[in-house]
């Protein structure tokens, strides 16, 4: 079994575009599923795959609660989040192995 790592995320369609926030113990594969589009749902439709931002917890109670929390968060307060730590709206995904997405 692998290790879990509960994280917290939030994926853009490109700068300033259509966010989506999720949680999962296992970022990579849920990257790859949103990279693929495997998983019918609102980031496939809108074409959101771009890992802006991620937070790991020390467990999924904890993470499932943070991933919460954000969700009731105005637009401007998950813009500052994603942009204290990635000014530039880098795709963090290419850094855990995942290729480089077109413009």
């Amino acid at each position: 079994m692998r290790d879990r790592h509960p994280c917290v995320y939030i994926l853009a369609s490109k700068r300033n575009g259509t966010l989506y926030i999720g949680v999962t113990s296992d970022l990579i594969r849920r990257m790859h599923e949103h990279r693929t589009g495997s998983v019918a749902g609102f980031t496939r439709e809108y074409g959101i795959k771009r890992l802006m931002w991620f937070e790991q917890h020390a467990t999924m109670e904890e993470a499932i609660l943070r991933e919460k929390r954000l969700k009731k968060w105005n637009r401007a307060w998950k813009i500052t989040l994603i942009e204290d730590l990635n000014p530039h709206w880098d795709d963090l995904a290419v850094g855990l192995g995942f290729d480089r997405l077109p413009d």
